[in-house]
């Protein structure tokens, strides 16, 4: 599983996490796992495994590190 910081989060539930080298990957509060949206803050450390969607990359199996 990869690592990263959560970068910005949405009022409408979803959110990019900075993976390190400058890029940023989505992902949806359907993709948590263990916590709930309301709880995730920005700057919290995460793990997750990265997918692909119908729009691009994003992240799955979001939990927090």
């Amino acid at each position: 599983m990869a690592e990263g910081t959560i970068k910005r989060l949405t009022d409408k539930g979803f959110g990019f996490i900075d993976i390190g080298d400058g890029n940023d990957i989505f992902f949806h509060l359907s993709a948590l796992e263990g916590v709930t949206f309301e709880e995730l803050t920005e700057g919290q450390r995460v793990t997750y495994t990265a997918g692909q969607g119908p729009k691009g990359p994003r992240a799955e199996n979001v939990t927090p590190a």
